[in-house]
């Protein structure tokens, strides 16, 4: 078994199948009180040894099978956090499992975990908790074998105060008064299909639910409650689709929590819950990982793109059934301008441009970016055109679900199936440059963006735009321009500027004047005006980008707005200031990673 660079534990000597969680969530102190019971089995003999991951966890005590263990913790590693060094007090053999169990406590500064006080919340009465583990954080929340390589099922016990609601991503069974608490409810939860642990997820609030179809619930502050259930009401369509198209729903329960805006993800697919914030878009993609990533998963995070490019071929494909083959391409010319937006701030020749990158000594957190997802789709509709289409390709996909579900896989394994699935048409895949697709960074060696396709989306669909750094006459911008284009459309308008030098100030003046871009409330749109105004050197645009930057969390648009902002030099320090001001109620992961962006020291940014 292949070793994982961004973990510490021993899982080629043994590996956990279940895990029992009992969690005390401490708002005033910010910690969780814990207990996890973790089912290990081993896999050599004479074992007596394990590591597991932790991040910032004070351990209290380690037994196994009831019996107390010794335990010393490791050095500490910037980013992997401590190992966990357990030693048994008997020796096992190869088949055996054992119960290991932890009690800890989480630091209040535990990067999985999300504070957030009632003000920042919509009804500004409770506090909120909300869980991010992916890539790498679950081991500063339950100290475990933190490796998508290892999948086991789950149940928790949550015991929160009773004004407040838990939910997890698992399904729901039952609650209780707490025994040791009267004015505490325990929540209780199961996961009964085994997953990785980055999809371990609990988030506790004042939280509503309501229907919004026969497997689907959407929960959120009741402030939020209604509307989300009216944006969301076709998820079980997306659901019924994506069955067609992948094969069954296998997770029971397809639930929906809106988040509150600090949220660092669009969405993230926690299994029986999806975590999104209000857009149905984002659905799409989070349903299709219930297939891609959750059911069949990166081995390691140097595969991240076998989630991530075959997820968003997915949601390309839902979006073909239930729209239009040209809504698809449509979507995927926006994504190769995101890919290239990408390939552009890390560098053509920066290895995390890799479809597989090494990440030996490197954050995950750091090598997040669109790569993985449109470098990965543009492999997978290159191979569809190569291979017969999308129906012949989709069936690969699915068979490819089926072949490898509730396990781990290595690109090697993804690619060896594919030619044993197509192996009639070997020779088509050996003129396939795999090197230069997958071991070779910048832009993918074939656009799949090509120009019959440009002309579809823009002569059918946009009219002539004027090219305004070339043309100083500006009538020829006209109000009608943005009238018979869709948000997509207008989106992919702004994508194409910014791929151009930045436009004179009196261009973008002259575009607020005639479209009223300001006035836009939709955030791909806006986000995409705003750096195109604070480009151009536009001052007033400076404090829309910042409140953008700040009112929400989303690290796809609070990380470049801060950047572009902090690249305007008279407006600098102001980016700093406004990031100081903030930092402390932004996600620890968006804090760290912004704070990277603006060069800020980690030591000194608290005093700025």
């Amino acid at each position: 078994m292949s070793s994982d660079p961004c973990s510490f534990s021993s899982f080629a000597r043994c590996v956990t199948k279940h895990l029992n969680l009992s969690l005390h969530v401490d708002f005033d102190r910010r910690v969780i009180k814990a207990k996890v019971e973790l089912t290990v089995e081993v896999l050599e003999d004479r074992f007596s040894a394990l590591t597991l991951d932790t991040r910032d966890l004070k351990v209290i005590s380690v037994s196994a099978n009831g019996q107390a263990a010794t335990f010393t913790m490791g050095p500490k590693h910037s980013f992997k956090g401590t190992p966990l060094e357990i030693t048994l007090p008997f020796d096992l053999s190869r088949g055996q499992h054992v119960i290991v169990e932890v009690t800890y406590e989480t630091s209040p500064s535990a990067t999985a975990l999300q504070w957030l006080s009632p003000e920042q919340t919509a009804g500004k009465k409770q506090p909120y908790l909300f869980s991010q583990c992916q890539a790498h954080h679950c081991r500063s929340m339950i100290a475990c074998q933190d490796s998508p390589s290892v999948k086991h099922t789950y149940y928790a016990q949550v015991s929160v105060p009773k004004e407040l609601v838990a939910v997890m991503s698992a399904m729901r069974d039952g609650q209780e008064v707490d025994p040791q608490d009267k004015s505490r409810i325990v929540y209780k939860f199961r996961q009964p299909v085994p997953m990785p642990s980055y999809l371990i997820a609990i988030v506790v609030g004042a939280l509503e639910s309501r229907e919004i179809g026969p497997r689907s619930r959407v929960w959120s502050e009741k402030e939020y409650v209604d509307k989300a259930a009216f944006e969301f009401s076709e998820t079980e369509v997306m659901l019924k689709t994506a069955e067609g198209l992948a094969g069954p729903y296998v997770w029971g329960q397809y639930d929906i929590l809106v988040l509150p805006p600090s949220f660092p993800y669009g969405g993230m697919e926690n299994p029986c819950l999806t975590f999104a914030t209000p857009t149905l878009l984002v659905i799409a993609h989070e349903i299709s990982h219930s297939w891609t990533g959750n059911l069949v998963t990166n081995k390691t995070w140097e595969h991240f793109w076998l989630n991530e490019g075959h997820t968003v071929y997915l949601e390309r494909m839902i979006g073909r059934c239930m729209e239009s083959e040209q809504f698809r391409q449509f979507k995927a010319m926006g994504g190769w301008k995101d890919l290239q937006d990408s390939v552009n701030t890390f560098g053509s020749n920066n290895p995390l441009t890799n479809l597989v990158p090494s990440l030996q000594d490197v954050d995950p957190d750091d090598a997040f970016s669109s790569v993985p997802y449109e470098k990965g789709f543009a492999l997978l509709y290159h191979l569809e055109e190569l291979l017969g289409g999308p129906e012949v390709f989709m069936g690969f996909v699915k068979s490819y679900i089926q072949m490898f579900a509730y396990s781990s896989v290595t690109s090697e394994e993804w690619k060896n199936y594919l030619f044993t699935y197509f192996k009639d048409q070997v020779d088509v895949l050996n003129k396939v440059d795999w090197n230069a697709w997958m071991f070779t960074p910048g832009m993918p060696p074939f656009s799949c963006c090509n120009d019959t396709l440009n002309n579809l989306c823009v002569s059918g669909t946009t009219p002539r735009w004027p090219t305004p750094a070339k043309d100083q006459d500006l009538s020829g911008f006209k109000q009608s321009d943005l009238k018979s284009l869709s948000s997509h459309q207008v989106v992919e308008f702004l994508s194409l500027l910014l791929q151009e030098d930045p436009l004179p100030l009196t261009h973008v003046k002259k575009m607020q004047d005639v479209y009223d871009l300001n006035s836009f409330m939709n955030s791909e749109i806006r986000f995409r005006w705003l750096r195109l105004c604070v480009r151009s050197r536009w001052e007033e645009a400076v404090p829309m980008a910042l409140k953008m930057a700040t009112d929400q969390g989303r690290m796809k648009f609070t990380r470049p707005l801060f950047k572009e902002v902090f690249n305007f030099d008279k407006f600098h320090d102001e980016a700093l200031r406004v990031f100081a001001a903030h930092r402390a109620e932004m996600h620890p992961v968006t804090a760290g990673l912004v704070a990277k962006d603006l060069k800020v020291d980690a030591k000194v940014s608290t005093s700025l």
